[in-house]
């Protein structure tokens, strides 16, 4: 087993000049029995999603203790010894901003990396920032300025320019030795396992669990005043246009933007004349998919009564803003003690979660997606603060 002091930023800098291509199935192999004897391997992607609902793999990059590694996903075949490489959870898989990567090596290679470790996320919780971008994260850091001149490439396309590459392997150059240093400000603090929990809900978080879209409509919070058949046709539209999307493979709103989706449901046009007079429909749209639209709408009576929809939670009561207010302020004063971003130690959508189990009734419980940390460090001390509050009857 390596030694963590071999991972060498500067070395792996200068590796970037020119990265190691892998691209046949035998020598992905290879490498692969290596890089599972290591403690750490840092992972990006590069990839396009313009026209497609799902992202396409342009390259997978890979920094071991030695070099910088391009993975053609356009000429292998064979991903097993690389998923099993990310099954393996002796070895860290470290990223930034690892949401988008981590979806495309599910879909790719029907395997999540783990553990995973993002140095996005682990700079909230050894004070660097919230949300800090890779190449900031370098200046703070490493004092490394790092240029993105090829943000926006086409990484489809073969050959690759030097500059391409270049700019590529540096996206996981730098990433070992950043997790080093903020490792060791985790341990001196005693939360290093925070964020290897954080991880787990990272990889959670990107398994679609609603691959039907059936629930896709309570996204559309301000909806939730809809009549029961509105409902049903507002989650009976949003859950065919996921379908039809994934089927497709084509972004959302080539099939029906959001506004025109609202549209349909409040103006209920019962004819193709009527349905195109809908603003943002396209013509292809009515053309291709209109027939399917309005048969979900004559449908929707049908579907509420076989088929109730479960209704979209309203906004909470304005009673309650001095309330959130006080509960925010002791999140950000634990934050101050802990020294950590305050949207880490509890996100909004934990927050009106807690508030949710009980505001009715008064009888409060953490919600089930709050991870034990959380739960320990802030999670208890909300609850009893809501329990003073007592009911709070909308």
């Amino acid at each position: 087993m390596e030694s963590v002091s071999q991972y060498d930023w500067r070395k792996l800098e200068a590796t970037a000049e020119h990265p190691v291509w892998v691209r046949d199935d035998e020598e992905l192999a290879r490498l692969c029995i290596y890089w599972q004897t290591l403690s750490m391997v840092a992972l990006d992607t590069e990839f396009q999603r313009v026209e497609t609902f799902y992202p396409i793999p342009g390259l997978i990059q890979l920094a071991d203790d030695r070099q910088c590694y391009l993975i053609d996903p356009l000429s292998i075949d064979n991903f097993e010894p690389l998923a099993e490489l990310f099954a393996n959870e002796r070895v860290l898989k470290v990223l930034h901003a690892a949401t988008e990567d981590i979806e495309l090596f599910h879909k790719s290679l029907g395997q999540l990396p783990r553990p995973v470790y993002d140095t996005q996320m682990a700079a909230a919780f050894v004070g660097w920032g919230f949300s800090m971008g890779l190449q900031r994260m370098l200046q703070h850091a490493l004092d490394v300025e790092m240029e993105k001149e090829e943000t926006t490439s086409d990484w489809l396309q073969r050959p690759l320019t030097a500059g391409q590459e270049r700019y590529a392997a540096l996206d996981v150059a730098y990433l070992p030795a950043i997790c080093q240093m903020q490792q060791q400000i985790l341990q001196q603090k005693g939360i290093a396992d925070w964020v290897i929990q954080e991880g787990e809900g990272l990889l959670h978080q990107s398994i679609d669990t609603d691959p039907e879209g059936l629930g896709y409509y309570r996204r559309f919070t301000q909806m939730w005043r809809l009549p029961e058949e509105k409902l049903a046709a507002l989650r009976d539209l949003t859950a065919w246009r996921e379908r039809t999307c994934r089927e497709r493979d084509v972004p959302r709103n080539r099939i029906l933007r959001n506004q025109a989706l609202l549209d349909i449901v409040d103006r209920w046009p019962r004819s193709l004349s009527e349905l195109s007079r809908v603003p943002e429909l396209k013509r292809r749209a009515i053309r291709v998919d209109g027939p399917v639209i309005l048969e979900i709408l004559q449908g929707a009576a049908q579907s509420a009564a076989d088929n109730p929809p479960q209704r979209i939670e309203k906004p909470l009561h304005f009673g309650w803003n001095q309330h959130l207010k006080k509960l925010k302020a002791m999140v950000r004063e634990r934050a101050e003690e802990l020294d950590i971003a305050p949207e880490v130690l509890l996100r909004k959508k934990e927050l009106d979660a807690l508030i949710r189990t009980g505001c009715d009734t008064g009888n409060y419980r953490l919600p089930d997606e709050m991870v034990p940390w959380r739960r320990e460090v802030i999670g208890e001390k909300l609850l009893a603060e809501l329990n003073k509050i007592g009911i709070a009857k909308q």
